[in-house]
């Protein structure tokens, strides 16, 4: 039926411009005869060439033991020296990444920088083995258009490799310039398309009539219809030098949580039309420190207007804030009841957004580092420390009663407060196995301690 529909459209679309007659049309326009067809093979010639397929050997702790699995994902060139622009999740935690070319040469690429919160990442062809010392290859580039002159309804196309398979394109229209998904970055808008995305085509381009890039393929809804987002090209050409220079995004923190004037979906509406309000300030942060408070409303950010009337203009704000100079004071004007005030800040670096993980083998489990940004439920108990990240099933964890996102207190008495402690105290109960196999867990399991005896007599992976 999808498929029905878009060749009617195709159709009413040709016939509208002269396609059949091939003549212009009454008012004269010279793009009346262009064929609708041959604008979308144009385009399509432009960019499919770049189009990278990506096969990642990944790291995984999340089934409760450390795993290597093989993952697929797309890519685009976007420099003539090699550049490939994907997906963070397509090339997180990988231990090899091989990329294979359209004219059909297969080679291994280097993780140049990423950042978990656009979901990009930046990666770099290396030379065949052999030939490092050849001069540096030429590749086909696609290249970077502009998503702010975007409107509802242009005709867009997917490319990348969806389901492990080779490349592909699909064709459809924009369905939003401007998409907020609040659980899925803090500093973009995405686009919405109805082209089809499919697991696979994650890091693959989203590209314009014109053959330019205007987003990158991130993620789908399987249901409901072809529902697919994008990160907009105007934000990655935000991330790509700062992914060139420092292999990550130098987001700076603050600690201010916002909140739009008219918030609909609570229910709330603030005075004014200028500003943003504050919904709350993170323990410790740079802005409670400074005395920055609920219901505050900013006004300006050393002197630039910041506004936030409704959800779609909350990541520029936080953008505006996490692009702040780290370690430099920031004046946050505001109004607070009737009184308009000038408060300093200091901005910090953002740091690691997930902590490091570790595999802890007869034990059953795998424990990550809590962190304020990926834990903060975990973060408000504790702010330092170590929790059950995996759990295997069947195993000795499970059968003693441990869960994920128990925060580890003590083990067999003594204290855990890194990674360190946990495989320091593993490592030594392994070797002393033959005289005990039993070890006491004192954990904090929603607030409350609990003292769990693991028993790890059983080896799970010999039976």
């Amino acid at each position: 039926m999808r498929r029905t529909l878009m060749v009617a459209m195709i159709g009413l679309l040709c016939a509208g411009a002269g396609c059949a007659g091939g003549g212009a049309g009454q008012d004269g326009d010279p793009l009346a005869t262009l064929d609708f067809r041959l604008v979308v093979k144009d385009a399509k010639d432009k960019v499919f060439p770049a189009v990278v397929f990506i096969r990642v050997l990944q790291e995984s702790h999340v089934s409760g033991k450390k795993i290597t699995q093989d993952m697929s994902g797309s890519g685009v060139l976007i420099s003539e020296t090699g550049e490939v622009l994907t997906n963070w999740h397509v090339v997180d935690k990988a231990v090899e990444v091989r990329c294979l070319l359209f004219d059909g040469r297969a080679l291994e690429a280097k993780v140049l920088g990423s950042d978990k919160d656009t979901d990009l990442a930046l990666l770099q062809l290396q030379a065949p083995a052999g030939k490092a010392d050849a001069p540096p290859a030429t590749y086909p580039r696609a290249v970077l258009g502009s998503s702010a002159k975007l409107k509802e309804g242009d005709f867009v196309m997917a490319m990348g490799a969806p389901w492990g398979l080779n490349r592909s394109v699909s064709i459809g229209i924009i369905s939003s310039t401007q998409r907020f998904l609040p659980t899925s970055s803090q500093y973009s808008l995405w686009l919405q398309t109805d082209a089809a995305i499919s697991p696979g085509n994650s890091g693959g381009p989203l590209v314009n009539t014109a053959g330019e890039i205007i987003g990158i393929n991130t993620r789908m809804i399987m249901y409901g219809g072809d529902t697919g987002f994008a990160v907009p090209v105007d934000t990655i050409r935000m991330i790509i030098p700062q992914l060139r220079e420092h292999g990550k995004v130098n987001w700076s923190w603050t600690g201010l949580q916002l909140q739009p004037l008219k918030d609909f979906n609570k229910n709330m509406y603030f005075e004014g039309t200028e500003g943003v309000i504050v919904a709350e300030t993170d323990p410790e942060s740079p802005a409670r420190r400074a005395g920055i408070k609920h219901r505050d409303r900013i006004l300006r950010v050393n002197g630039r207007p910041v506004n936030a009337v409704w959800d779609e203009d909350l990541p520029a704000a936080r953008r505006m804030l996490g692009l702040l100079a780290k370690g430099e004071i920031a004046e946050i004007e505001l109004l607070r009841g009737t009184e308009t005030k000038v408060i300093k800040l200091t901005p910090r670096e953002k740091g690691k957004v997930e902590g490091e993980e570790l595999d802890c083998p007869r034990w059953d489990v795998t424990v990550k580092v809590i962190n304020q940004f990926d834990n903060p439920n975990l973060y408000f108990h504790r702010k330092e420390g170590v929790f059950i990240y995996g759990i295997k099933y069947p195993g000795n964890a499970s059968s003693s009663g441990l869960v994920t996102k128990d925060i580890l207190l003590k083990i067999g008495g003594k204290k855990v407060t890194t990674l360190d402690d946990v495989r320091t105290i593993h490592k030594a109960a392994l070797d002393n196995i033959k005289k005990e196999h039993r070890i006491m867990f004192m954990i904090l399991r929603n607030g409350l301690v609990n003292q769990v005896v693991l028993d790890f007599s059983r080896d799970y992976e010999k039976e």
